[in-house]
């Protein structure tokens, strides 16, 4: 009879211990995706390649997470990493590009 409680007790926290640590897991994946977007945009800034567009969503990210929405927060936190990492893309590919303009 014991044996079986603690397998119910064992089956109980399998089910409910991944479910508590889930509802902590969308602000935490927030924070990791905003801390990403945010390094990316500081490199563009770096090669003095910031777009504007990317300030635009990370602000938006953050309004999100401020209203508990952190599903939509962490897709614009991924959008403003995908514009940063372009934007850098774009500022390395403009460093050799003008040779190929350049009359011979």
């Amino acid at each position: 009879m014991h044996a079986r409680a603690l397998i119910r007790l064992a089956i109980i926290l399998s089910i409910v211990g991944p479910a508590t640590t889930a509802l902590a897991a969308p602000e935490d994946d927030f924070k990791a995706a905003y801390a990403k977007a945010d390094a990316a945009n500081k490199q563009a800034g770096a090669l003095k390649n910031q777009w504007t567009t990317t300030a635009q969503e990370l602000k938006a990210a953050q309004a999100a997470a401020a209203a508990g929405k952190y599903d939509d927060a962490i897709k614009l936190a991924q959008r403003a990493e995908a514009l940063a990492n372009a934007s850098i893309a774009q500022a390395k590919e403009q460093e050799t590009a003008w040779t190929q303009a350049v009359i011979r």
